[in-house]
């Protein structure tokens, strides 16, 4: 992991006399060339299991989606997000663990019209966290969860003038989900492909040729698709392509 400095934020400055926590986000994306002019990407990691939740911003529209929220995690996002006036019209998960969908509570208490996405195959284990925290022996008190709405494959998002693409990637999952910018050729993950290794298919609802498809899938995108994984740094598909065994493996 490289040094985490605090708040970088691309675009206006924020309001004078702003108040926004100093936990440290960072650009997910350290070189934002190509991207939609007006788009922002933040990231903070935390929880348990060191967990990357996203925000994505449409700073032109001043509308922003939070990707995946972490326990113990989301809080300095939406403060940022309420510090530049951005309406925060949703939380789109990848899947249903736990770890991807802590927080819940937190986004809706702060922000109570941003509407909570998932996939229908993973909604019946976010109703029940408990099971899970059992399952890994962890101390966590979860709320269970029920979304606003079902995510369909290739189904077509918005976020202001931001074009994204809903594509189901079942295996590590079965509902899981990972959100394609094709415009800007950038992939929220989640934990199908985390930088140099893949999601576990060792779980009770895990699939491992569903993986190798959804891997497959995946890395039919363009080899420079940014890749922001749900743990672990940045990276592309052409670097994994390139580095990690596990990719080699099942593209075989």
């Amino acid at each position: 992991m490289g040094a985490r400095p605090g708040i970088q934020i691309t675009g206006p400055p924020l309001p004078a006399n702003t108040s926004v926590s100093r936990q440290p986000l960072r650009l997910a994306v350290f070189t934002p060339d190509g991207y939609t002019s007006g788009m922002i990407v933040l990231t903070n990691t935390g929880g348990v299991a060191m967990t990357n939740s996203f925000l994505i911003a449409d700073e032109t529209a001043r509308q922003a989606v939070l990707f995946d929220a972490p326990d113990h995690t989301v809080a300095p996002l939406l403060e940022t997000a309420t510090a530049r006036g951005w309406e925060l019209t949703g939380l789109w998960l990848t899947h249903g663990h736990f770890d991807h969908f802590a927080d819940h509570a937190v986004v809706r208490q702060k922000f109570p019209g941003a509407r909570i996405l998932l996939h229908a195959l993973d909604q019946p284990k976010a109703r029940q966290p408990e099971a899970q925290t059992r399952l890994f022996g962890l101390p966590l008190v979860i709320p269970p969860l029920v979304a606003d709405a079902g995510l369909t494959d290739n189904q077509e998002l918005k976020i202001g003038s931001l074009a994204v693409v809903a594509l189901h990637t079942p295996g590590h999952s079965p509902g899981h989900v990972a959100y394609y910018f094709p415009q800007e050729q950038l992939l929220v993950g989640g934990d199908l492909i985390i930088g140099g290794s893949i999601g576990r298919t060792d779980l009770p609802d895990s699939d491992p040729r569903q993986m190798q498809a959804s891997v497959r899938r995946v890395m039919s995108l363009p080899g420079a698709t940014r890749l922001l994984g749900g743990h672990g740094q940045p990276t592309t598909l052409r670097q994994e392509q390139e580095h990690n065994l596990l990719v080699q493996e099942l593209l075989a």
